[in-house]
């Protein structure tokens, strides 16, 4: 798996030389030229050729992390997962790509947006391609510069890894440098599935726990996302579920839909030791058995399976999948 890791972040430093050498270049017509043009939920962005350094602001989740990953340093990183200053808003797996550059960070609001601070920092681009899809927010963010969303019909914060590194690849002019990406994780990936064929039709569900609530992320959501590309199913039960956006709630009756061959459950606001201790997860034999995986919230390997960004799926990779293969060896015990 280390292997993954270098060539995904080789890939990432190599756009990032070449944006030291083309992203500042003026254009002869600066009016007229177009650094990129995307085709979103609310129609065709074009994003003009800046006349000096490339301003761009990060607002969607691990949008910066796309970014870095085709050479573009944010001016400013909206901090989705709290990953504070030091990390410059990012996962620790993709701060040094920021070199001795010091974002702004734009700390995380909830629903609000500080349109004055945006404004204030004259972006040429603004990037919002995992988000809630809020056109009144995109009308109003269009009025300070071209910003960018998902493509037509994406649920809300369901923007999957590859769709929203081609949007970001596609506003910044660098299509050819986005599928270049693409193309490795996914090797990547598929490597990791022909190592593990075990993985293949055997049920699971990426699951979280939430204040007094349950929840199960669905298609289109990196969480299960990553599972799914690895060869695993949605548990049927999940699919029987009320979908809102990128995940279901679950109530404590429904829990029972946590209950595939592997599971792997993502706890926000407690640790791994409280979550395992909730007595309706502790009665599932997918957790007595020891064939789920619960996460501990301030791990690195969780906060990259959050981010399901290019930089952080070769985090994934090296980190969950030998976690995966020891559950899934349990199946058949």
């Amino acid at each position: 798996m280390p292997r993954t890791l270098t060539a995904v972040a080789a890939l990432a430093v190599a756009g990032l030389a070449l944006a030291g050498c083309t992203s500042s270049a003026p254009s002869d017509d600066s009016s007229a030229a177009v650094l990129g043009t995307v085709d979103t939920m609310f129609g065709e962005v074009s994003v003009p050729e800046p006349t000096g350094d490339l301003t761009v602001v990060a607002l969607g989740w691990s949008d910066a992390e796309m970014a870095l990953a085709l050479g573009v340093v944010p001016a400013a990183v909206y901090d989705w997962q709290g990953f504070g200053a030091d990390n410059k808003g990012v996962g620790p797996w993709a701060t040094d790509l920021f070199g001795d550059v010091t974002p702004e960070i734009i700390e995380d609001s909830g629903d609000t947006v500080n349109y004055e601070q945006i404004q204030a920092l004259e972006p040429d681009l603004i990037l919002n391609t995992r988000s809630a899809g809020d056109e009144k927010q995109f009308e109003r963010l269009s009025e300070i510069a071209p910003t960018v969303y998902a493509p037509t019909g994406t649920a809300a914060f369901a923007t999957p890894w590859d769709v929203q590194l081609e949007q970001v690849a596609a506003s910044l002019g660098k299509t050819e440098e986005g599928d270049a990406l693409v193309s490795a994780t996914k090797q990547s990936i598929n490597e990791a599935a022909e190592l593990h064929q075990e993985f293949a039709g055997l049920t699971t569900v990426a699951a979280t726990k939430f204040g007094d609530a349950y929840g199960a992320y669905l298609e289109g959501d990196g969480r299960f996302d990553i599972l799914a590309d690895l060869g695993f199913q949605q548990n049927p039960a999940v699919l029987d579920l009320e979908p809102a956006g990128f995940y279901a709630s679950v109530s404590a009756e429904q829990v029972a839909a946590f209950d595939a061959d592997v599971a792997v459950i993502l706890p926000i606001g407690f640790t791994a030791a409280e979550t395992t201790a909730d007595p309706l997860l502790a009665s599932l034999a997918v957790v007595q058995s020891g064939r789920a995986i619960v996460l501990d919230p301030a791990d690195e390997l969780t906060q990259a399976y959050s981010a399901a960004s290019v930089l952080s799926i070769p985090v994934v990779l090296e980190q969950l999948v030998p976690k995966l293969a020891d559950a899934a060896a349990k199946v058949a015990e």
